[in-house]
């Protein structure tokens, strides 16, 4: 288990130097914490997952995972209890966290549409106000294959789009790029971003900078990676799905190890810097396929996991959905999953949250040697601390696993910390209606800077919201769910209800989230609730024209 967070820096902090490391030679002395806070421009470190679901945190309410540093982080600031994405999609989703807007105000509706570089993110705001900014990690701020999509079908394009790329280089996470060529890299600064330590992929099996430097470490690295090379396991359910596998990886040569490691080293090197920082951990993990190292493949057992309470619980008038997706699994011998929702038996689930859980502790025990590191150098007192994710994940709730097409709150919720500096700290609950696309006017507001136009997120330093609801849209490059067209749905989600309207499709969900927490049962057709339907429809009408692009502004009159 990680130890104690009593003191961040209880343990000591290597940082080893390589040909990727973010270590360089030092620019001035090591200013102090007292000193930082007399300068009252606040640095701050943004710790984000991926596919990570709210309630899996201590701190969040889960019995069985153990996370002492991040519980330490929600005690020492606010925990937000309704944060909700924008989209529960990768790449949109975390393209409205760096841009404040909704997917279809800066186009990255899906996955497969790279941001434009014309975009304005906060971190670029940052920058340009005199901040240091570095990314450790995952971006997938542009495309990460080159696979064509499935969308729309050769015979089906038109020659031209209506939108053109915003000069610039694009298909620079391309993960197979990154691998046959061992000098391609990022153009810095890369949104934002003027040192970036990148990983591209999922599991241990994973490209970009992370790759380069675990060969520096070992000449058997590429014997160690992927379910090739993996520990046999010859009973895991989900091995023979191909969604898990036991790496032969040790722990100090993992991605998320390393992510630590590069985040250590960038905070020594600030540290003797006159300015303040934007630093931002993004783990790779817990996304499926699962690969958590050493300790951490048994660190918990399948026996012991708490199946969600709507896993074998009798649904009322649910989405066609669900049953397609399990009619999916009965009908095919030889089934084996992707990335989106599929139909999972109970041990499949139990597996996947062992390993889940795994995963997340080691992030949780790479939190730790952060903030030990921040402690170390004086950092701390000056440091907003801030923890997210980019989506959730199924993981059991109505016996499916994944995501996709689905806005459960498995899906949809995500953790939020905001941990401020020692003399600002809050502590406590917050249940108000928060989003992804908040992040960013409050990461600008709390360095003193003015929003950005055209950003749809709020300032939550305020103590509240303001929100009444939540948009929550989603549009696919696939026809999930044997529908007649590619998936297209928006949601409208209050402290009571949730509406989500498909695209073609006369049905849709309605729930009330009082007497209905987990949503069991649809209402959609309910001729007593037909009142309700027409209300909240209304109000996803209003929040849709409220989220229509109004930037840039106008240059004149006429």
């Amino acid at each position: 288990m990680a130890s104690s967070p009593a003191s961040w820096a209880s343990r000591p902090i290597e940082v080893h130097g390589n040909n990727d490391s973010a270590a360089v030679p030092a620019r001035g002395p090591v200013v102090s914490g007292a000193q930082r806070v007399g300068q009252q421009r606040p640095n701050f470190v943004l710790f984000i997952t991926d596919q990570h679901r709210a309630d899996h945190l201590g701190c969040y309410g889960d019995p069985v995972l153990h996370t002492p540093h991040i519980d330490a982080l929600a005690r020492q600031g606010q925990r937000f209890t309704q944060c909700h994405v924008a989209t529960p999609i990768c790449q949109p989703n975390r393209a409205s966290l760096m841009t404040g807007r909704m997917p279809s105000a800066h186009g990255v509706q899906m996955n497969g549409r790279e941001l434009s570089l014309g975009e304005l993110t906060f971190v670029e705001v940052l920058r340009g106000a005199g901040w240091r900014t570095a990314l450790v990690g995952k971006s997938h701020l542009q495309n990460i294959t080159a696979v064509p999509p499935p969308w729309p079908a050769t015979a089906q394009r038109l020659p031209h789009d209506a939108r053109r790329p915003h000069p610039g280089r694009y298909g620079q996470e391309v993960a197979r790029s990154w691998a046959q060529d061992e000098h391609f890299d990022l153009d810095l600064p890369y949104y934002g971003f003027e040192q970036v330590q990148l990983t591209i992929g999922h599991g241990d099996d994973q490209q970009g900078h992370w790759r380069r430097w675990v060969r520096h470490q070992t000449p058997d690295a590429d014997r160690l990676i992927g379910p090739a090379h993996a520990l046999p396991t010859p009973q895991l359910a989900l091995g023979q799905l191909g969604q898990a596998w036991r790496t032969r990886l040790p722990e100090t040569l993992h991605p998320t190890y390393w992510i630590a490691e590069q985040s250590c080293g960038l905070l020594a090197q600030f540290a003797r810097d006159q300015q303040p920082f934007f630093l931002q951990c993004s783990f790779p993990d817990p996304h499926h396929p699962y690969a958590p190292p050493g300790r951490y493949w048994d660190l918990y057992k399948p026996a012991d996991m708490i199946l969600p309470a709507s896993f074998s619980a009798a649904l009322r008038d649910q989405p066609p959905a669900i049953d397609t997706l399990r009619r999916q699994r009965e009908q095919s011998a030889d089934f084996r999953p992707a990335y989106a929702a599929f139909a999972a038996s109970e041990q499949e689930v139990r597996e996947a949250m062992a390993l889940n859980h795994g995963s997340v502790s080691f992030i949780d025990a790479a939190v730790g040697r952060v903030m030990a590191q921040l402690e170390r150098l004086g950092l701390d007192a000056n440091t907003v601390v801030l923890m997210t994710s980019d989506h959730g994940d199924l993981l059991g709730d109505r016996g499916l696993m994944f995501k996709g097409g689905l806005h459960y709150p498995s899906i949809t919720r995500v953790p939020l910390i905001w941990r401020d500096t020692e003399g600002r700290r809050q502590t406590g609950l917050r249940e108000d209606l928060t989003q992804t696309i908040d992040i960013a006017p409050t990461v600008l507001a709390r360095a003193g800077l003015p929003p950005v136009n055209g950003m749809h997120g709020c300032n939550l330093l305020d103590g509240h919201s303001g929100r009444s609801g939540l948009l929550i849209e989603e549009e696919s490059q696939r026809a999930d769910f044997g529908l007649d067209r590619r998936l297209r749905m928006r949601s409208w989600r209050t402290d009571n209800h949730r509406l989500t309207i498909y695209d073609g499709q006369s049905w849709g969900e309605l729930y009330d989230l009082k007497a209905d927490p987990h949503e069991l049962h649809n209402l959609w057709s309910d001729p007593a609730w037909q009142s309700v339907r027409a209300d909240l429809t209304e109000q996803l009408l209003r929040a849709m024209l409220a989220a229509t692009d109004n930037s840039p502004y106008p240059g004149a009159s006429a």
